[in-house]
């Protein structure tokens, strides 16, 4: 037998909501979303992507009942999940929305809600679709990211350095990684020079990860130090050999 249910807490997985986004609307709208733990939201805020689908529904008389799940991949690669329970119990039948950490917290709430045991519910099985997102390829850290993206912008001298547009969306980045980069020979590295080469890679909030690539060298007409930016490893190298060839 069908059961009727409402599903007006459902986004489903091709919703054009940011994880952010759909964050936000499920906090604003749950009464207890303030008890959510602090390391929860946090790990949250960083979401790649999400996924919210209908998971019970419990109707009978007027009353009614309904779980959600909402599952965001986090920049690891793993995944965090929020139950959310709509129902309409409360004086005035309004709709009230709770979210919680875990099954066991939902089902104490469940079980508190003056609804006839004898009440048709049904429960579907749990799918999890999240929008394609690969996984970082990095270990990201969030200390201050768009700060560092900033100075390191700031201190690049060479006049094809990243312009505007790469500092607006170095804006956004959550998390950062510095590696140097060794990887394929150079007449540079042949010569003996100073020249370093580093990545510094970016995790934005949409997902997205950018690379900037940091030349270091002291190839100057004085000998001091000297930073260059470049978006691609080919540029980086490209530059360092053209250092190297002034002074071969």
């Amino acid at each position: 037998m069908s059961v009727p249910y409402e599903t007006a807490a459902y986004e489903p997985h091709d919703s054009p909501e940011s994880p952010e986004e759909h964050l936000a609307r499920l906090l604003g709208r749950a009464l207890n979303s303030f008890e959510l733990p602090d390391e929860t939201i946090r790990l949250l805020d960083c979401a790649l992507a999400h996924d919210g689908s209908l998971h019970s529904a419990h109707h009978s008389a007027g009353l009614h009942r309904e779980t959600y799940r909402h599952t965001w991949l986090l920049a690891d690669g793993s995944a965090l999940t929020l139950w959310e329970l709509v129902h309409n119990t409360a004086p005035g039948s309004e709709p009230q929305h709770e979210v919680y950490v875990d099954e066991e917290e939902l089902r104490a709430a469940t079980a508190r809600l003056p609804l006839p045991p004898d009440a048709p519910d049904f429960e579907l099985p749990v799918t999890v679709q999240l929008s394609p997102a690969p996984a970082p390829r990095h270990f990201y850290a969030r200390d201050d990211s768009a700060d560092h993206a900033r100075r390191l912008l700031r201190r690049a001298e060479n006049a094809d350095r990243p312009g505007a547009d790469t500092a607006a969306l170095l804006a956004t980045a959550s998390g950062h990684q510095i590696t140097q980069a060794f990887g394929r020979p150079c007449r540079a590295g042949r010569a003996g020079l100073g020249f370093s080469l580093y990545e510094h890679a970016f995790l934005l909030r949409d997902g997205e990860e950018v690379s900037l690539w940091e030349v270091e060298h002291t190839v100057t007409p004085d000998g001091r130090h000297m930073c260059e930016v470049y978006t691609s490893e080919d540029a980086a190298r490209e530059a360092m050999e053209r250092r190297a060839a002034q002074v071969s």
